[in-house]
């Protein structure tokens, strides 16, 4: 199984490099931008016998390591 977990700032904390992207997206021609975020995604591969493991796998990775729960939100998607 596969999984795709996705790590945003929450929305009220400050985004530097969503800020910055911005601007230079607005100065080389696209001032129709108002604002981006910037996350990661992470790709995972997993030996577990359910989906349910899976889930429960991820999850606990996600809290445990993958974000940091102050000023981090995560996402997650499993895949057969």
């Amino acid at each position: 199984m596969k999984a795709r977990v996705t790590v945003f700032c929450k929305e009220a904390v400050f985004d530097p490099q969503g800020h910055t992207l911005a601007v230079s997206l607005r100065q080389v021609g696209f001032p129709g931008v108002k604002g981006t975020r910037v996350g990661k995604v992470i790709d995972i591969e997993l030996s577990s016998n359910s989906v349910a493991e899976a889930k429960a796998s991820v999850q606990q990775m996600c809290e445990k390591l993958l974000a940091n729960p102050v000023i981090e939100s995560f996402s997650y998607e499993i895949k057969e």
